[in-house]
């Protein structure tokens, strides 16, 4: 390969194999002829390995079925739908309809360590409610194929009935992969709330505990329904949220402690969150130089302007009033603070100050909160109100057990501050979703969340069922997308919502836009050599180009909200990435000039994207993009 190309990822990044590799990096007097030496690592770790063949733990059939598919990579994708989204261009809200091991497997490389809260609904396993197919955890073909057939034959989902053999182990097998994964997604201060009844909650709480360390589990919160349907010798009028720590030593998390925390105040400028105007006194904390200064706009993606006086420092202080416009995190903290006033924040910590940094960024510093919420939950009425609530909104009877979204804004407000991402891969009804929406209103900011649901047909032999059928729903997934709608719009329309962000794009999971990555991982070498050898094109040809450019940015790392843009350079259509920071040729039918390309380069992007077959063979062509690159300091990738 050459050094000077770099070439897209096929597919997700083999996950035993990443392990490995830092294991490697870790403990390299363990490795022998490329290959870990179990003998030799256990003999390292002697003193701190369990004793003994009897080891404690949860052990189910499946479970070793469950580890390889949490192992395994996937070359899927997600289809952007537009149509289907609410401010498209300046959300970073999003939802995804698809089986959510594959979506957890997609959002790996943008996302890892990045989502501060992850709260899923999963279903509870009473036997009527577990919606996943058989067969359905061997992957992405599995799930093309039963979606074509719910679309084409109204193929019912499957339910793990008491009378099967393996009524916990099927329930445990489809959740271990996908909590492993999520695991993986928090960040290092981030939490993971699952909500669960006492079907399962013994196994639930055994198996995270194996995933996240017995030190990582936080609490198990009791939620009062206030309501029971179950009769027998007891009622059951409660519920369990289970919450674990990705490393509860990393969490400042509500209860907090001795000390002080220190944050950014400021965010990105976008049409969701404009630029406002705030003065600051002389004499705020400037920890730059004496005579450093500031003027016009700074700063890199958070972009601070000076709209009158001077940011300048003298004796770590400014040494005037000055008005700055940017995007603001706490604007109303500082509004308080900067006019005397005793201020907190909504995690109930106390504002010590705000001051510059040496780059002249705005930072805010508080005391750690001390709020330590009891394990039993607040009431937040009887479910047969909020069925009301949402029924009102939706303009139909489709969910019969909503969860409180008050009870999703807590947990929201307790673990996470504005600007962070909130992820539920079992959306059901769109709770969550609704939920931040509800928090950024009454913050007058924005948290951002990623919802993931299966397109689980409605059932007719159900009241809901039968009711979302007759308004012209087919799925659950276009039930979770109308309540995110009509969410938004609702909330959004309120006057104190201004800033926040109440839009969302929508994708779709689908199968690679490239012939060259839809090879099954199972195919034997032979096989496989067959199929690449028989490939004409790199992208398929009724595969549009933002379907193509959504792919690549994927695999690339990149996240689910880039804003782009086409645009035309020397007669030829590209893609623009962040203002053209990258730029992205995806048409293979044209083979562009090299006059044309250099054209493109003169733009000055920092990377260049192109398809392979856009070269056609061409590689005199290939070879002088590459050098033009190389000279450019511009870094060129290739599909």
């Amino acid at each position: 390969m050459n050094e000077d190309i770099f070439e897209t990822p096929s597919s997700t990044p083999n996950f035993q194999t990443e392990l490995a590799s830092q294991l490697a990096e870790l403990v390299p007097e363990a490795i022998a002829d490329g290959k870990i030496d179990l003998a030799r690592l256990k003999e390292l770790l002697s003193r701190d390995a369990a004793d003994g063949s009897e080891r404690f733990g949860l052990f189910w059939p499946g479970k070793q079925r469950a580890l390889h598919l949490a192992q395994l990579p996937t070359t899927a994708t997600l289809m952007p739908e537009p149509a289907q989204s609410v401010e498209w261009q300046n959300t970073k809200n999003v939802f995804i309809e698809g089986d959510n091991l594959e979506v957890v497997k997609i959002l790996q490389k943008h996302y890892h360590g990045r989502i501060k809260l992850i709260y899923i609904d999963p279903p509870y396993n009473t036997g009527k409610d577990f919606v996943y197919p058989d067969n359905f955890s061997e992957g992405l073909d599995n799930y093309l194929d039963w979606t074509k057939q719910v679309d084409e034959e109204g193929k019912k989902t499957s339910s793990n009935t008491e009378t099967e053999g393996r009524y916990h182990s099927n329930w445990l097998t489809m959740m271990y992969p996908r909590l492993k994964l999520a695991r993986n997604l928090l960040a290092p201060d981030g939490v993971m709330c699952v909500s669960i009844d006492d079907h399962e909650v013994e196994n639930l709480k055994r198996m995270m505990l194996e995933i996240f360390g017995e030190d990582n589990f936080l609490a198990q919160l009791i939620w009062d329904k206030q309501h029971s349907q179950q009769q027998g010798i007891f009622k059951r009028y409660h519920e369990y949220v289970l919450v674990f720590a990705r490393s509860a030593q990393d969490l400042e998390g509500i209860a907090g402690g001795e000390g002080f925390i220190e944050a950014g105040a400021l965010k990105k400028v976008s049409k969701a969150n404009p630029a406002s105007d705030f003065q600051f006194p002389a004499g705020v904390r400037f920890d730059a130089p004496d005579g450093f200064s500031l003027s016009g706009t700074f700063g890199d993606s958070e972009k601070v302007t000076v709209v009158e006086g001077a940011l300048r420092a003298l004796g770590g202080k400014t040494t005037e009033a000055v008005t700055l416009s940017a995007g603001w995190t706490q604007k109303n903290q500082m509004k308080s603070w900067f006019s005397g006033q005793e201020t907190f924040d909504s995690k109930g910590q106390k504002v010590v100050e705000f001051y510059f940094n040496s780059a002249g960024k705005l930072k805010c510093k508080k005391e750690r909160g001390v709020v330590t919420p009891p394990t039993i939950l607040p009431r937040y009425g009887m479910v047969s109100e909020q069925t009301t609530k949402l029924d009102k909104l939706m303009g139909g009877h489709y969910f019969d057990t909503p969860k409180p979204i008050a009870m999703i804004s807590d947990l929201i407000n307790w673990f996470t501050v504005p600007g962070d991402l909130v992820l539920d891969f079992f959306a059901g009804s769109g709770t969550s979703g609704h939920a931040v929406f509800d928090v950024s209103r009454q913050n007058g900011s924005s948290r951002n969340f990623i919802l993931v649901q299966l397109p689980e047909p409605l059932d007719e032999s159900s009241e809901t069922g039968r009711q979302g059928l007759a308004a012209g729903f087919t799925n659950i997934a276009q039930l979770t997308r109308k309540r995110l709608e009509r969410a938004g719009a609702q909330l959004g329309s309120e006057l104190a919502s201004a800033g926040s962000d109440f839009g969302f794009r929508s994708y779709r999971l689908v199968g690679s836009n490239f012939s060259k990555w839809q090879a099954s991982t199972e195919f034997d070498r032979t096989t496989l050599e067959q199929h690449l050898f028989s490939l004409r094109g790199s992208a398929e040809d009724n595969a549009n180009y933002d379907a193509l450019l959504i792919e690549v940015l994927l695999k690339q790392g990149y996240s689910l909200s880039e804003v782009f843009e086409t645009v035309s350079i020397s007669g030829l259509e590209l893609r623009s990435i962040g203002n053209g920071i990258v730029l992205a040729y995806l048409n293979e039918h044209v083979r562009p000039s090299l006059i044309e390309l250099r054209e493109v380069l003169r733009t000055e992007p920092l990377k260049f994207i192109i398809l392979e077959d856009a070269f056609q063979g061409d590689d005199e062509l290939k070879t002088n993009l590459t050098q033009l690159c190389k000279s450019s300091s511009i870094e060129l990738w290739t599909v």
